[in-house]
């Protein structure tokens, strides 16, 4: 989290979750950054993230787990789907990088 506030980037999650579990998720996780409820979708919904998912053979409507990098004049600079969690915070970091290298 230091390396992304000292480059500016504040980090946020969203899920249509209740903000009672978001509470009980960043404690136990001891998370230092901000989760916000969505539980109607409609922000998810926006960025289309809200999909349709197979698993086991069922299918179901459910959140894409993404990452939206948004620029600072609030334009959407870039999109990672269907996020895999190794590695891909240095990614960010490195996208993050080069997009400031060129302001």
């Amino acid at each position: 989290m230091s390396s992304f506030r000292d480059l500016g980037a504040e980090v946020i999650g969203i899920s249509p979750d209740p903000v009672k579990n978001h509470i009980r998720f960043a404690q136990k996780l001891s998370l230092d950054y901000k989760l916000l409820s969505d539980p109607d979708h409609k922000l998810i919904e926006d960025y289309g993230l809200w999909q349709l998912k197979k698993m086991y053979g069922k299918e179901y409507m459910g959140v894409v787990r993404s990452t939206v990098l948004i620029d600072p004049e609030g334009k959407v600079e870039y999109l990672w789907e269907k996020v895999k969690v190794k590695g891909h915070a240095e990614e960010v970091l490195k996208k993050i990088q080069e997009s400031s290298s060129t302001m």
